[in-house]
């Protein structure tokens, strides 16, 4: 599986595209939906999955509810379970904390976790918003540090780290 970044809007949110055998998934189409659909490119897109419904995250999400082959995989309409999507392969892991409908998409072949404003390097999402929940992050990571050291975090703002270091560097993981 291909992994792309775009990078959008005024809060430099990342938007992920995963790509395999010319089909595409789209982890948090948050703004700027030319410039996603110009990296999308011949890559048809089989759903676009979101990790929690801040307007950062989804700004550009209306433009891919207009294509009806197109199924929005969100909070509201998953379990905590593994899902096939074409040759996509995944789990589906409640993580709320940050909000309260924040999941993370755990592709297990490939070691990429998908986890929107759960964990930063070196840091949290913030639990002070509407819907956060302080201990609701803390029961949150709890379920993942079980999880392999090797995996690497793909967050929705700034760099991706790996699960290891940051058991070993986050001050909120300890």
């Amino acid at each position: 599986m291909d992994i792309k970044c775009v990078v959008t809007g005024y809060l430099d949110e990342n938007c992920y595209l995963l790509i395999k055998n010319g089909t595409c998934l789209v982890v948090d189409p948050g703004d700027e939906y030319n410039k996603i659909k110009n990296e999308i490119g011949d890559n048809k897109v089989l759903g676009v999955l979101i990790t929690h419904s801040h307007f950062d995250h989804i700004g550009a999400l209306r433009n891919f509810l207009t294509k009806r082959s197109i199924k929005i995989y969100k909070k509201s309409n998953l379990e905590e379970k593994e899902y096939n999507i074409g040759d996509f392969h995944f789990e589906c892991i409640f993580t709320p904390g940050h909000s309260k409908d924040s999941v993370t998409f755990y592709f297990k072949e490939e070691k990429a976790m998908f986890n929107g404003d759960f964990i930063f390097k070196e840091s949290l999402g913030r639990c002070d918003l509407p819907g956060g929940s302080e201990r609701e992050m803390n029961d949150s990571i709890q379920k993942i540090l079980p999880y392999d050291d090797d995996i690497v975090l793909y967050p929705g703002h700034n760099e991706k780290t790996t699960l290891g270091y940051e058991k070993k560097n986050n001050p909120y993981l300890k």
